[in-house]
């Protein structure tokens, strides 16, 4: 099986190439910098690399370098600047496209636009596939599965602590250049600009004190209502995550690490939080979570691009939970290191 990493000398892009070898798959590398190429497939243990030198500026170029792969890994952020490009060329090559964005207005332009030119080429586009939009979205489905009732009011939380020295600068660079964005809302059937209207505190599964959370533009408000019949759909941040994010600045940015502290990175633990409330107050809870959100983003997206190479998903624009079964897939990164569970529903 061969798969593309679109970006692969970046640092989550690396992690992606290196996941690939490890299972067995060929990776092509793709990128603007054929000598940082090198160097990535050299750190991999690759023993013949496949290096490929295209830009975003290049379709064509593009488009020969994923022509006979079998599914196109793009992890070169800010999507909102660089995505689409890498999406066109998947679409012109007749190739699987899947993603790590994190972006709450790309994704929803993805499967708002994409759908029709991926079923004409038969492939499928599943953007969202890091460690907050991908178990997010497959944690709602069954939260709200198991709620068995309509859903009233569905919350998906990011409720991961930051670890100082934890984060990339693709992330931060990414983060940044959504911060002026209007974020989304979504009830009574459509999405709307949003105000982020206080949130009540949260608990954390394990925990036994409430967290200050804060509305942020989480992945799941452009997913889970395309698969998830809900009156409202919310999004939530551990609030000093978020207070973290929204300082960002370009000088910021500029001083954070393109490659994250190790250490740092195996003392953090992600955590996505999905609640389903019916309207008589009946709720289900569901979370998933795991230590080191960029190998677990790898992870992740390398087995999202191998089961679209499988024939897993039919074509089209989908959203994580669409693409794949949740629990299946749930079930597979337990190999991996992540806990997931969905409780029993309870009155509230």
């Amino acid at each position: 099986m061969r798969i593309a990493v679109f970006g692969a000398s970046g640092f989550t892009g690396s992690l992606a190439i290196a996941q690939a070898h490890r299972r067995g798959f060929v990776p092509v590398l793709v990128g603007r910098n054929a000598d940082r190429l090198a160097r990535t497939a050299e750190a991999a243990g690759l023993p013949d690399p496949e290096i490929r030198v295209a830009t975003l500026d290049d379709i064509d170029a593009l488009t020969a370098a994923f022509a006979d792969c079998d599914a196109v890994l793009n992890t070169a952020g800010p999507f909102t600047l660089w995505g689409e490009p890498v999406i066109r060329a998947a679409l012109a090559a007749r190739v699987h496209y899947v993603d790590t964005a994190g972006e709450q207005g790309y994704i929803h332009r993805v499967l708002e636009t994409f759908g029709g030119a991926a079923q004409q080429a038969g492939i499928t586009i599943v953007p969202a596939m890091a460690d907050d939009g991908g178990p997010g979205d497959l944690i709602a489905a069954l939260t709200a599965a198991r709620l068995g009732a309509p859903v009233e009011d569905f919350l998906i939380a990011d409720l991961r602590i930051p670890v100082a020295g934890g984060a990339s600068r693709g992330t931060a660079r990414s983060m940044a250049a959504i911060l002026d964005s209007p974020a989304l809302e979504f009830s009574d059937g459509a999405w709307h600009l949003g105000h982020g209207a206080p949130l009540a505190p949260l608990t954390p599964p394990g925990e036994t004190t409430p967290i200050p959370v804060s509305a942020f533009a989480l992945p799941g408000i452009a997913t889970i209502p395309r698969h998830v019949t809900a009156r409202r759909v919310r999004n939530a941040m551990r609030a000093e995550a978020g207070d973290l994010f929204a300082a960002l600045t370009p000088e910021v940015v500029d001083s954070i690490p393109e490659v994250p502290d190790l250490d740092a990175r195996n003392a953090s633990r992600w955590l996505m939080l999905a609640e389903a409330t019916a309207a008589d107050g009946t709720r289900a809870r569901g979370w998933v979570t795991g230590i080191d959100g960029y190998r677990h983003t790898a992870v992740i997206a390398v087995e999202a691009a191998r089961r679209l190479a499988t024939g897993a998903a039919p074509a089209g624009a989908l959203t994580p939970a669409q693409a794949f079964d949740p629990a299946d897939f749930l079930d597979y990164l337990t190999t991996e290191g992540v806990d997931w569970a969905v409780e029993t529903t309870a009155t509230v």
